[in-house]
């Protein structure tokens, strides 16, 4: 009987592909596993176009679908996800009424984690005042937001004196307003945080700069202009559909994270998905794992007051 042959040792090449799939095996349970520590979405957008038709989406695209509720919770199914803030969709003004009045009906319902809802409004229009008093007494809504990168909002469009005195009322009834413009336009916001010291206000986005510049120090500097004003808050959401789809990492988003919180601190910064707009490069999990992976050195506390606590108090969602 013959022997055996020896077995060939195992090639370089083979440790490092093994290697290599236990790697890929490892990751691919970790997006399946689920996550435990509670979380509270602070940017979550919706749209059903069979009620509301935001302009910006008449181009087409992924994004030109309706958007529901239910794609939300199947994608945030294992993220211990337990209360979301709707933020507006940038609709026509002539629908600013329909869309708060679609999003509170959501609010009220007990089948979904939509506690809260930011409502898309003008600040400089001479009826401000008149569109904030439909919502006296509507408890869900906690504030109101403009996107201010559009061509109809140049730098300086919220310095006028109609929308400072519209930001103020904002303060003046309870109410935030979520500040979102380019990345340029980042001494505007510290501007108005210093006009209108008694309204709270929450940069969205970390302002947004994009992940794939070369240079963030300008945006540095300005943002450190914006912490030096008590009244704002930080908003890390956003940056993660400025990365390349397929080709980034969490440390790619790193950089601008963590400039956010030391910026303004553990204590004035709030997650957010920014769903479904994230999807341009990640999926919901995708970006909220990331972000964890982020501050994975932190704190359990701290890591707490930016996926949790910190928006119960941004948000009045008590």
């Amino acid at each position: 009987m013959s022997a055996r042959p020896a077995r060939a040792p195992l090639a370089r090449r083979d440790l490092l592909l093994g290697g290599a799939a236990l790697l890929a095996a490892l990751a691919a349970d970790a997006e399946r596993r689920p996550i435990v520590e509670p979380v509270i979405d602070t940017h979550q957008h919706l749209w059903d176009l069979e009620r509301l038709r935001p302009p910006w989406l008449a181009g087409g695209g992924p994004l030109a679908r309706s958007h529901l509720m239910e794609e939300y919770l199947r994608e945030a199914g294992g993220l211990s996800i337990q209360k979301t803030v709707y933020m507006e969709v940038d609709v026509d003004p002539a629908q600013h009424v329909a869309e708060a009045e679609y999003v509170v009906g959501i609010c009220e319902r007990p089948d979904n984690p939509m506690v809260a809802a930011v409502v898309g409004g003008r600040p400089a229009d001479p009826a401000f005042a008149d569109y904030l008093a439909r919502f006296r007494g509507v408890r869900c809504v906690k504030g109101v937001r403009q996107v201010l990168h559009v061509p109809s909002t140049p730098r300086g469009h919220c310095l006028s004196d109609e929308f400072v005195r519209g930001v103020r009322l904002l303060g003046r009834a309870g109410l935030s307003f979520d500040v979102c413009l380019p990345a340029a336009y980042l001494p505007d916001c510290a501007r108005l945080a210093e006009l209108c010291p008694d309204t709270r206000l929450v940069l969205d986005h970390c302002g947004n700069p994009s992940v794939l510049a070369t240079d963030l120090s300008q945006w540095r500097r300005d943002m450190d202009a914006i912490a030096r004003r008590p009244n704002v808050d930080c908003k890390v959401s956003g940056i993660v559909a400025t990365a390349k789809p397929g080709a980034w990492k969490p440390a790619d988003l790193a950089p601008i994270v963590l400039h956010c919180a030391e910026a303004f601190g553990r204590n004035r910064i709030v997650w957010a998905s920014d769903w479904p707009v994230c999807t341009a490069a990640a999926t919901l999990r995708q970006w909220l794992l990331a972000a964890k992976e982020i501050v994975a050195g932190w704190p359990a506390g701290d890591r707490r007051k930016l996926f949790h606590d910190n928006a119960l108090r941004v948000y009045r969602l008590g």
